[in-house]
C-alpha cells in the first residue's frame, strides 16, 4: 500500500513563494513518475508538473519559468517550488505516484494567493 503526504500550503501574497513536499511510504517500485496536479474551485483537476525517478520533468506551459519540481529518491519525497504566485495559481494541489502500474493519490494541500 502506498501513502502520500502532503504539505506546505498555504496563504500567500501575489508575488510570493510557496515550497510544496510530498512525502511518499509504502510499496513504491524503483522506477516511477511523481507529479504533482492541481484543482481549482469549479474547474476540472489539470497538471502542474511530472518527474521521473531518473529525474526528467516536465510542465504545464504555464507553469514552466515559475514552477520548479524536483525529487530526493534517497527520502521518496517530492517537491514543488512555486515563484511569482498569482491569484489563479490558487488551488488545491495533489501528488501522484504512477508505479507498477497504478496510479495513487495524495489528500492534498490548498494554496490561495490573496492580498
Amino acid at each position: 500500500q502506498v501513502q502520500l503526504v502532503e504539505s506546505g500550503g498555504g496563504l500567500v501574497q501575489p508575488g510570493g513563494s510557496l515550497r510544496l513536499s510530498c512525502a511518499a511510504s509504502g510499496s513504491i517500485f524503483r522506477i516511477n513518475t511523481m507529479g504533482w496536479y492541481r484543482q481549482a474551485p469549479g474547474k476540472e483537476r489539470e497538471l502542474v508538473a511530472t518527474i521521473t525517478s531518473a529525474g526528467s520533468t516536465n510542465y504545464a506551459d504555464s507553469m514552466k519559468g515559475r514552477f520548479t519540481i524536483s525529487r530526493d529518491n534517497a527520502k521518496n519525497t517530492m517537491y514543488l517550488q512555486m515563484n511569482s504566485l498569482k491569484p489563479e495559481d490558487t488551488a488545491v494541489y495533489y501528488c501522484n505516484l504512477q508505479s507498477g502500474g497504478s496510479s495513487h493519490w495524495g489528500q492534498g494541500t490548498q494554496v490561495t494567493v490573496s492580498s
